[in-house]
């Protein structure tokens, strides 16, 4: 039996030990994804602490299909999601209030670092960044993002369009602020 099977079976029987192991393991990459999906830090170790709840109380189910590691992190999303739905109802009506036009540089992304990005998906009104993440770093598709959510397909695809043009547009005037020469004060 491998290291990683020998906590699985610990946390299984309920050894605290084993149960510390595995979320020093893994909770910080973990907290990472929650990272992506909350508005602030704490919300994120919200998401982790009920995250590792449902990880420890479930555990007996995992079937070694598949990494247990992508195990734990589809724990985590499905967490986010439904404190997405608990927080958000009909988030339908925030998006259809954000005017989103304009002309984006392309070359933006490539002049900003990852940490920045994840600052920026936290501005994000709270169902642009849920379906961004779920399409776009999860790789779920609009079908399987509309039967988590419990919205229509359509809706999954034209909130990432909206997402995608937020995020450009925030990422554009980002870079122009960082690009303007300094003026000095008169």
């Amino acid at each position: 039996m491998d290291k990683e099977q020998e906590i699985i079976k610990g946390c299984i029987d309920g050894n605290r030990i084993c149960q510390r192991r595995l979320y020093d393991f893994f909770a910080a990459k973990m907290l990472g994804v929650c990272m992506r999906y909350a508005k602030d830090r704490a919300e994120a170790e919200d998401m982790l602490q009920e995250g590792f709840v449902k990880v420890f109380q479930n555990i007996g189910r995992f079937k070694n299909e598949g990494s247990f590691e992508g195990w734990i992190r589809r724990i985590m999303v499905f967490t986010a999601i439904n404190i997405f739905k608990h927080r958000i109802r009909k988030f339908q009506e925030d998006f259809d209030k954000e005017g989103i036009d304009g002309s984006y540089d392309d070359q933006v992304i490539e002049k900003i670092t990852a940490r920045e990005i994840v600052a920026l998906i936290q501005q994000m009104p709270d169902g642009y960044k849920m379906i961004f993440n779920l399409y776009a770093v999860e790789g779920y598709t609009h079908r399987e993002i509309g039967e988590m959510l419990g919205i229509a397909e359509g809706t999954s695809k034209s909130q990432y369009s909206r997402a995608r043009h937020y995020m450009q547009k925030v990422l554009t005037t980002h870079y122009h602020i960082l690009n303007e020469p300094f003026q000095e004060p008169k």
